[in-house]
This record gives C-alpha cells, sequence and structure tokens, in this order.
C-alpha cells in the first residue's frame, strides 16, 4: 500500500510543478518571444501558446512513462528515497527543456536582429527615420504614406 501512496505523491507532485512551470515560462516568456519576432505580438502568443502544448506533452508524457521504474519501496524511508529520485529527474527534465528553449529562442532573436538591422533605414516624411519596408506595420498611419 505504501507504493500507490508514493505514486500519488509523485504524479500530484510532478503534474504540480510542471504546471506551475508552464504557467511560469508562459506569462514571463512572452515579453521575449515578442522582442525574438521583432514586435509581432500574435505570432508571439501563437508560439508561446504552441510551446506550453508541447511543454505540458512531454513533461507529463515522461512523468507517466518513468512511474512504471523503479524497485518498488518496503518501508517509508525507501518510499521516501524513491519519490526523492522521482522528482529529482522530473525537475531535470524541466529544466533541459527550458534551458533548451532558451538557447533556440535566444539563437532566432539574434538571427531577427541581425536581419533588422540589414533593412535600409528611410526617412518618413515627418523627417523621422524608420527601417523599412518589412516593419511598416509598426509605424503608425500617418507615417506609413511616406512608404506608399
Amino acid at each position: 500500500m505504501i507504493m500507490v501512496w508514493t505514486y500519488l505523491a509523485y504524479l500530484a507532485i510532478s503534474i504540480g510543478l510542471t504546471v506551475w512551470v508552464a504557467h511560469t515560462l508562459h506569462k514571463n516568456g512572452r515579453i521575449f518571444l515578442v522582442d525574438s519576432f521583432l514586435g509581432h505580438e500574435k505570432l508571439a502568443d501563437s508560439v508561446n501558446h504552441l510551446l506550453v502544448v508541447g511543454f505540458y506533452l512531454i513533461n507529463i508524457g515522461a512523468v507517466s512513462v518513468a512511474l512504471k521504474y523503479g524497485a518498488p519501496a518496503a518501508n517509508a524511508q525507501e518510499a521516501i528515497e524513491y519519490l526523492s529520485f522521482k522528482l529529482g529527474l522530473v525537475l531535470l527534465i524541466l529544466g533541459v527543456m527550458h534551458f533548451g528553449n532558451l538557447v533556440v529562442f535566444t539563437k532566432m532573436r539574434k538571427r531577427a536582429l541581425n536581419k533588422a538591422e540589414e533593412a535600409p533605414v528611410v526617412t518618413l516624411a515627418d523627417g523621422a527615420e524608420a527601417r523599412a519596408p518589412r516593419y511598416l506595420e509598426r509605424l503608425d498611419k500617418a507615417k506609413r504614406h511616406a512608404f506608399e
């Protein structure tokens, strides 16, 4: 019976951690993604949502698969050690996924910023300068007419 309680604790804590980390990354990662996509908020929000879905699928899948593995605990001490080991694996998976996402999006951001620097600078009718023409959607309507 001790293993049933250990499994239940493992599932509850692991899924709780996964939900908490996914929520934190979704909320705080939005700003990073908007910047990575050069202000395209709809695209950033869409990618952010897709990342959360993938995050849930991978982590809850890993938690479920890992449930089966390991020697059953015979006493409370072994149950705590078992639970600690399993939760440690979950935390490592969450950490690796988080840093993997950061590496990918940092590279994307650098590439996007390099492309933005390569875009030609034009002078608008009011004398302001802007990068053209891919970045017109950021300009207000009064300034857009200079490009048309």
